[in-house]
């Protein structure tokens, strides 16, 4: 490309997104003003997507070190040991921002782009679980963006054969203009399969294999994921969605992993947000070498592009990869098995620079290290709001309303009423590792080679969060270990996907910053470190706010007996049924606050961690030695739902009798209050009576009948709730109408 007669100004670059103090600092590492292609990729990896220049110095104070951890943070996935030579390989990421502006290709090109992530490492994707943020369901934007995202997600998931076990939605008012579509995939690789992505051996070849290049995406994840979505000209950010591909990304996976097996490859990466420029250079930098790129050599969608374009592009199922000489040939060869285009674009060097030619002439050379490395980091002004930041939900549910019409209201809710109807889109078994399906357990659960099992959760809660950043976020981790104590996993590593507003503004930097410190408490107590994760920052409108505070965790952990995993319905009449842990309930944040308008409360319950998590070891412990017939923790909705729950999974009725007469306030606590630690069980009596020994234990009642009934003590009759299976049922399909 020729030299333009004059070279971008500051105004060009503030208009890409650098600050003027940036721009300088370019400037300097340049020792000069960049041209267009140079100050393009600078704008694109000094981006908040590319750098996490708002979050990396908190990043850094999370565990991230333990001893099943086989790769922690820095490279494209995490990755733990699983037993038996096997590592589990997980991750989460968001694509928020083109979701909001297509759905369906913006969730979609988020499932592509996870799976690429674990296959870049050397495994083989064998799950992909989602986390999804909509307004309330009643409006026409949340349905629209609903309907897109799952179809997306269930086009590419189902089409590469990978199945989605499970996930979780929620619908609150905050995220009516920025959804989040968060994604998470798992993977299985022998230990020693692995590879990374630092490019070594300077006059080895880069080569760059997958779909062709096109405009598609140019600006896409980097630049949307950077900045707030105004409420005007979204059609206009089409564009930049990437389009994405499932049965070419099927030949990508199969391809990579041949060639890792055949010893083929030196490293590997995916091309994601800013494309080669950012794979390439990170690739450069984590091997601390230099790389030339002829962008002629790259194989187009579409003619004409230009260099920058080709550089810049997000075009989707591409891969690069650092291959010897010797290994070209054979290289290419089984690209041209998988039938993947395959090209060498370049060459490794030792000048410690990125360049960009085409043919013989020279069109961009910069500092590898001022590329990846050099990204002025910023230091946030956290403070606490003085006032409430998010308007009062609307009361949906009737004042006066009666124990059993409020169980019924809280089953009817959107955050609590039956997921089926979107997991009906995905197929979960595929691959035929699946033993806990959605809904059939608290964390899904699947089988591995040797008879044990891995289990997977994932989960969050941005209405609490909000109320309180620090223990908010401590309860999410929390549930999260929950879920896997129910089908007796014990936790190996956790991945997070950090969903907020804008970083820049003081509270919610005070969000963020507690959020972080409440995720690394959480998870140094449970010993379950940090291996990988995702930031999203941006996610608010100029006239909508920001978003509730999100931080999405993923939890992978390993049980001894895939067979003894339990399920959380009832499973046979007669069992007794117990509530274990010391549970301390509490309406502050919960979905019945929800329902009846409240105002977020400035503060959760204090967490004993230490307390929660023996409940959670105790009940591990006790369905891994097959004992209880089920398990569910209390979430969302308290003890009465949990009951109804696991009364609809089974197919069985339950007599329940709380206790004493109470207070009203404190018999409402006890039946709709949230909190962590608290799990209902059920099994045999002398199981129970042995989990009591270790941890409190409280009988509730016994399993049997075709109904629901709750009584609050033998004085208390008339408060009972009495609800039939089948008025159980009814109320939580209610979500079987958005997609009728």
């Amino acid at each position: 490309m020729p030299e333009p007669a004059t070279l971008p100004t500051l105004e060009d670059a503030l208009a890409l997104g650098l600050r003027k103090t940036e721009y300088e600092l370019v400037c300097e590492k340049q020792g000069g003003p960049p041209n267009l292609l140079e100050l393009a990729m600078y704008s694109l990896l000094w981006s908040e997507h590319c750098a996490y220049k708002h979050s990396k110095k908190l990043l850094r104070t999370l565990p991230t070190e333990g001893p099943h951890v086989v790769m922690g943070p820095g490279e494209n996935a995490g990755a733990v040991d699983v037993g038996g030579g096997m590592v589990c390989a997980f991750k989460v990421e968001s694509h928020n921002h083109p979701s909001a502006v297509e759905p369906f290709q913006g969730a979609a090109t988020g499932v592509g782009g996870i799976l690429r992530d674990i296959f870049a490492i050397g495994a083989r994707p064998i799950a992909v679980l989602d986390s999804l943020r909509f307004g309330e369901p009643t409006g026409a934007r949340a349905r629209y963006l609903l309907e897109g995202a799952v179809s997306g997600i269930a086009h590419y998931g189902n089409s590469i054969g990978v199945p989605t076990i499970g996930g979780e939605v929620y619908f609150e008012a905050p995220y009516e203009q920025n959804c989040l579509v968060n994604a998470m995939a798992l993977g299985l690789a022998r230990r020693e399969q692995l590879v990374r992505s630092a490019a070594a051996g300077p006059g080895n070849l880069l080569v760059l294999f997958g779909a062709s290049t096109g405009r598609d995406g140019i600006g896409g994840a980097s630049v949307l994921a950077s900045a707030e979505l105004g409420g005007e000209g979204e059609q206009d950010k089409r564009p930049t969605v990437q389009v994405g591909d499932p049965f070419e990304e099927k030949k990508l996976l199969e391809c990579s992993l041949e060639l890792l097996e055949h010893g083929l490859i030196v490293s590997l990466q995916d091309l994601g947000a800013a494309g080669l420029t950012s794979s390439a250079s990170e690739m450069a930098s984590k091997g601390e070498v230099g790389i030339d790129i002829d962008v002629a050599r790259v194989p187009l969608r579409e003619p004409g592009m230009e260099p920058f374009e080709v550089m810049v592009s997000e075009s989707q199922e591409r891969m690069l990869c650092v291959v010897e000489p010797a290994s070209l040939a054979a290289v290419l060869a089984l690209c041209e098995k998988w039938e993947v285009n395959g090209a060498a674009i370049g060459t490794v060097t030792d000048s410690g620079q990125m360049r960009v030619l085409s043919g013989g002439e020279l069109l961009g050379s910069m500092p590898v290290r001022a590329l990846v490395d050099d990204c002025p980091l910023y230091d946030l002004e956290p403070q606490k709001p003085a006032q409430p930041i998010y308007e009062p939900p609307e009361a949906s549910l009737p004042a006066g309303a009666s124990a059993a019409e409020t169980l019924l209201g809280l089953l009817a809710s959107p955050n609590i009423a039956s997921r089926r109807p979107l997991f009906e889109h995905y197929d979960p078994i595929v691959q035929s590792r699946t033993v806990r399906r959605p809904e059939q357990a608290d964390a899904a659960v699947l089988a591995l080679p040797d008879g044990s099992a891995l289990a997977v959760s994932i989960d969050g809660n941005g209405r609490r969060v909000a109320a309180d950043p620090y223990r908010g976020t401590i309860a999410g981790v929390l549930e999260c270990a929950a879920n896997l104590a129910c089908v007796g996993a014990e936790p190996l590593g956790t991945t997070n996907n950090l969903n907020f507003g804008n970083p820049e503004k003081p509270h919610i930097a005070w969000q963020l910053s507690e959020s972080v410190r409440g995720l690394g408490d959480a998870c140094r107590a449970l010993q379950a470190p940090i291996v990988g994760g995702n930031v999203s920052l941006y996610n608010e409108g100029a006239t909508s706010g920001p978003i509730y505070p999100t931080p999405v965790i993923g939890m992978v952990g390993r049980l001894p007996d895939a067979r003894l995993a339990a399920g959380l319905g009832f499973a046979r009449s007669g069992d007794e049924i117990a509530l274990v842990g010391a549970f301390a309930p509490s309406l502050a944040a919960s979905e019945l606050a929800k329902l009846r308008g409240e105002a977020l409360p400035d503060g959760l319950p204090e967490i004993d961690i230490a307390t929660v998590r023996a409940a959670q070891l105790a009940v591990r412990d006790a369905v891994r030695s097959g004992e209880l017939a089920s398990a569910h923790d209390i979430a969302e909705g308290g003890l009465a739902v949990a009951l109804a729950e696991c009364c609809l999974a089974g197919g069985l009725g339950a007599e329940i009798i709380l206790g004493e007469e109470r207070a009203e306030a404190d018999r409402e606590s006890q039946l709709f209050g949230e909190g962590s630690g608290g799990f209902v069980v059920s099994g045999e009596s002398r199981a129970l009576q042995r989990l009591g020994e270790s941890v409190a234990v409280r009988r509730l009642g016994v399993v049997g009948a075709q109904a629901l009934r709750i009584g609050m003590g033998a004085e208390a009759d008339d408060e009972a709730i009495e609800v039939s299976l089948a008025e159980l049922a009814g109320a939580h399909a209610a979500l079987a109408e958005l997609f009728s």
